[in-house]
């Protein structure tokens, strides 16, 4: 009988000292750390499904300039390189899935990979297996799909720093799927998850909150709970407060942070863009006024793959 020795014992170093090498160079624990690498969705065929008679069944807002509508998503992925953000995008995408185009909400990237979204509107449901052969194709793995009952949107995660995030619950993500995503948070070494109930009318967390800093954030008062208010307050963090509900609830809030303090904003929304440059942060305007008619804007449209890290204090 042959012994089994030392040349057999197994390997016990953490995944994320493994995953450099063996999946890539993929991490997120923050909105604003360093953007280095984001997946995105150029709209294909599908768009053209969205019509005078269709579009509210399908989630728009109103009808859109078809052209008008890729040239503006264009435009933001030449922001995004020019800012050297290397942009990827979702291959193999279903033809019948106009809304695909908003990735940030098909999954949520970690410091050790995704965590795939179940869209909780028939609608979308589909759009996030090609998001999955995407994020595999590059090398991103994949540690959970949510499952069973449960929804799940992955703008309905927040990370704060690597050891805190927002987890919220809405029409788009129940509380059997922030089960699993928060059990998934806290087994990557989460330490506080705090669950955020998003406004009825809502159904994301960054369309009442959006980051700008390590510790400084854009709020809407009208929208954001008092409990998440005084939780983000005990934190030490700056609450910049957006008061004019009309910008918020045109998504003039929905941003990217691509460094600290320097973010990626839809043009047309003059309120914010001076509340932003009154507290330090460079506002880098992209028209998106076609893109808005279907209820997403920058930040709906990006999906993290890399992000430089961000440290619990």
């Amino acid at each position: 009988m042959r012994v089994r020795g030392d040349r057999w014992m197994p390997a016990e170093t953490p995944f994320a000292e493994d995953m450099p090498e063996v999946w890539g160079e993929f991490y997120c624990d923050s909105e604003v750390g360093r953007l280095r690498a984001v997946l995105m969705h150029r709209p294909g065929r599908e768009l053209e499904s969205v019509t005078e008679a269709t579009y509210q069944d399908l989630l728009f807002d109103a009808p859109i300039d078809h052209a008008r509508f890729r040239d503006q998503f264009d435009a933001l992925v030449e922001t995004y390189s020019s800012l050297d953000v290397e942009v990827q995008l979702v291959q193999g995408q279903r033809e019948d899935r106009p809304n695909a185009v908003y990735v940030r909400d098909l999954y949520t990237m970690t410091p050790e990979g995704a965590i795939l979204a179940r869209p909780a509107t028939l609608q979308r449901r589909g759009e996030e297996r090609a998001v999955a052969r995407s994020l595999l194709a590059l090398g991103v793995p994949i540690l959970k799909t949510v499952n069973g009952r449960g929804t799940f949107e992955g703008s309905n995660v927040m990370w704060l720093d690597r050891t805190t995030c927002l987890l919220g619950t809405s029409s788009r993500t129940n509380a059997a799927g922030a089960d699993q995503v928060e059990r998934e948070l806290r087994g990557l070494g989460v330490e506080e998850v705090m669950r955020v109930a998003v406004p009825y009318g809502q159904i994301h967390i960054d369309g009442f909150l959006s980051m700008v800093d390590r510790r400084c954030a854009v709020i809407s008062p009208w929208l954001i709970t008092w409990d998440l208010r005084r939780w983000l307050l005990d934190r030490g963090f700056e609450l910049i407060v957006m008061e004019h509900l009309d910008e918020v609830g045109r998504l003039g809030t929905n941003f990217v942070c691509v460094a600290p303090r320097r973010v990626v904003t839809a043009a047309g929304f003059p309120r914010t863009k001076a509340l932003l440059e009154g507290h330090g942060v460079e506002a880098i305007e992209v028209e998106v006024d076609e893109i808005l008619r279907g209820g997403g804007s920058v930040h709906c449209m990006t999906g993290f793959l890399r992000r430089d890290p961000v440290r619990a204090s």
